[in-house]
C-alpha cells in the first residue's frame, strides 16, 4: 500500500468542535497518534509524531493523527486541559473505529502519550499502548496496572521530563510493560534518537 495521507475532519460532538486530522490507510489494525502539549508546539506535524505515523504505516497500521483543539485548523481554544485532551483523543478514536478493526493501538508523544494512557484505562477499544516519553508527573498517579494489554514505552536517556529511572520504577511490576531507552536522546529528539525510535517502534508492534 502506498503512503498517501488524507486530511480529515474529526467531530468532538460533546463540545461542538471539529478537529483537523490526517488519515493513512493500512492493511492491518488501526492506531490513534496524539501529539505533544498544545501550548508548547504540539501538532500533528511534529517530527516525533510523523515518525510514529510513518513507522506504523510500514508495519501495516492504519492511523489517524490529529491537532488538539485550537491548534492548526482545529476549532476551539488551546488549553492543555486534561479533560479537553481526553475528549479530543476519544473523538479521534471514534473516527478511527469507523474504518479500522479492533483491537486498536493508542499511541502518543509526551503530553499525548499521557493522554493515550488515560483514555486507554477507561476505553476497552484500546488494547495496546505505544507511549513515547510520557512525563512521569502526568502518569505516576494513574492505575497503570489495570491496563491488561501490552504497554510499550520508549524514552530518552537524557530526558529530564520523562526520566528513564522513574519510568522503570513505575513499570517494574507490570509483566505486560516494556521500557526501551535511547541513551543519546532528550525529551525533544531534536538532534538524536529519531532513527532509533523508528527501530524500536517497529520491534514493538511487529
Amino acid at each position: 500500500m502506498v503512503w498517501k495521507e488524507r486530511v480529515v475532519t474529526i467531530p468532538v460532538e460533546s463540545d461542538g468542535l471539529m478537529l483537523e486530522g490526517v488519515w493513512q490507510a493500512g492493511t492491518k489494525r488501526g492506531a490513534v497518534i496524539a501529539p505533544p502539549h498544545p501550548l508548547y508546539g504540539g501538532s500533528l506535524d511534529h517530527p516525533v509524531v510523523n515518525e510514529l505515523a510513518y513507522t506504523l504505516y510500514r508495519e501495516g497500521f492504519a492511523s489517524v493523527r490529529f491537532n488538539w483543539r485550537g491548534v492548526g485548523a482545529s476549532q476551539g481554544v488551546p488549553s492543555g486541559d486534561r479533560g479537553d485532551a481526553e475528549r479530543d483523543f476519544r473523538a479521534a478514536l471514534d473516527h478511527l473505529h469507523q474504518s479500522a478493526p479492533s483491537p486498536l493501538l493508542g499511541a502518543g508523544y509526551s503530553f499525548g502519550a499521557a493522554t493515550a494512557l488515560r483514555v486507554a484505562l477507561v476505553d476497552a477499544r484500546i488494547q495496546e499502548l505505544l507511549l513515547v516519553a510520557p512525563p512521569g508527573d502526568m502518569i505516576r498517579a494513574l492505575q497503570i496496572e489495570t491496563f491488561q494489554g501490552p504497554i510499550h514505552v520508549i524514552a530518552g536517556g537524557q530526558d529530564v521530563f520523562a526520566r528513564a529511572d522513574e519510568l522503570s520504577s513505575l513499570l517494574a511490576s507490570l509483566p505486560n510493560a516494556r521500557l526501551d531507552v535511547i541513551p543519546e536522546a532528550d525529551h525533544f529528539f531534536t538532534s538524536k534518537g529519531l532513527g532509533s525510535l523508528s527501530q524500536l517502534v517497529r520491534a514493538a508492534v511487529a
